[in-house]
């Protein structure tokens, strides 16, 4: 029988910034079994100043208070293992639901950073009042602008490689990480590669809403908790991370330069049609060219996304 399991989001259960495979389990549970990750956002410098009547939530004011060792932006809550993961299996993550853990969340930009940093070389915050019961964020431009809420993690991977040692989350690789991909939100599956024992997944950088590119660094970034359903696919080697949703089979591909990310996520996406068809490299080729829609996942993460969306139904 499946159980459930909870990790809130405390100095003890985060990592500031970091992938590795280094990092002890906090959890270690069964194939298939749920497991609910409470996962802050923000340091201090980006928190509403006093008097807003924006309160800071208490985990993360505690977290703040600890003053944990920061390599990269994100917090993490985790790792969790899953008992039986070996190198060579893939990790199913099954997002069945996620809850907005604040009334409030950011969006900001910086000197050097973003997809335009010569047009905006200074800095810029806006705290965005969120309705939890209409699931809408109010955005304070233009006399306020009300955005309907889709919320996601902008990262959620697996420990990398050994040899690879401590990594900044921000730059999204093969073990997934700062994918930043909207379409990962509730009901959604991503599937990443095991790269060591147990897996040791992390969930964080929660996102009310974002449009696809993520283009001035920040989505709405927010508290969120999720409930993530961890299952394991033995001998099933995966070299990339891939993801479906209701109504999509998703490839990905990450690089510096937009033209490769472009080129990872189209190569991806021929070799997932090949291995479940009889089609040849050639006709998913040409068939991507027909039926297959990329898109910009973000231009902001050193490592820069473009995804592929295949419509369910059209081939399985």
């Amino acid at each position: 029988m499946p159980q459930t399991h909870r990790l809130d989001a405390t100095p003890a259960t985060i990592r500031w910034g970091t992938f590795d495979a280094a990092h002890a389990p906090l959890l270690t549970v069964e194939s298939g079994d749920l497991v609910i990750l409470e996962c802050v956002s923000g340091g201090p410098e980006v928190m509403p100043p006093a008097g807003s009547g924006l309160d800071i939530p208490p985990r993360l004011a505690a977290i703040h208070a600890s003053n944990p060792p920061r390599l990269g932006p994100h917090i993490l809550t985790g790792p969790v293992a899953v008992r039986g993961a070996e190198p060579g299996d893939v990790l199913r993550v099954e997002i069945e639901r996620i809850e907005l853990g604040a009334p409030w969340g950011f969006c900001g930009f910086r000197p050097l950073g973003g997809t335009l940093p010569e047009d905006f070389p200074y800095r810029r915050l806006l705290h965005i009042p969120v309705d939890r019961a209409a699931r809408t964020g109010t955005v304070p431009v233009g006399g306020g602008v009300t955005l309907p809420l889709a919320p996601f993690f902008g990262v959620m991977g697996v420990a990398p490689p050994a040899d690879w040692g401590a990594i900044s989350t921000k730059e999204p690789r093969a073990h997934g990480g700062n994918l930043d991909n909207k379409e990962i939100g509730e009901g959604a599956t991503l599937f990443l590669p095991v790269h060591v024992p147990g897996a040791l997944f992390s969930a964080g950088d929660g996102h009310g809403v974002q449009g696809d590119g993520e283009v001035c660094i920040n989505a709405l970034e927010m508290c969120l908790t999720g409930h993530f359903r961890l299952s394991l696919e033995k001998g099933a080697p995966l070299a990339y991370p891939r993801a479906e949703t209701p109504t999509h089979f998703i490839s990905m591909g990450m690089h510096e330069d937009l033209d490769e990310a472009m080129k990872k996520a189209l190569r991806e996406m021929i070799a997932f049609i090949t291995s479940r068809t009889n089609m040849g490299a050639a006709d998913a080729y040409q068939l991507c060219s027909l039926a297959v829609d990329f898109r910009v996942t973000q231009t902001v993460n050193g490592e820069k996304g473009v995804h592929g969306m295949l419509k369910k139904g059209l081939l399985f």
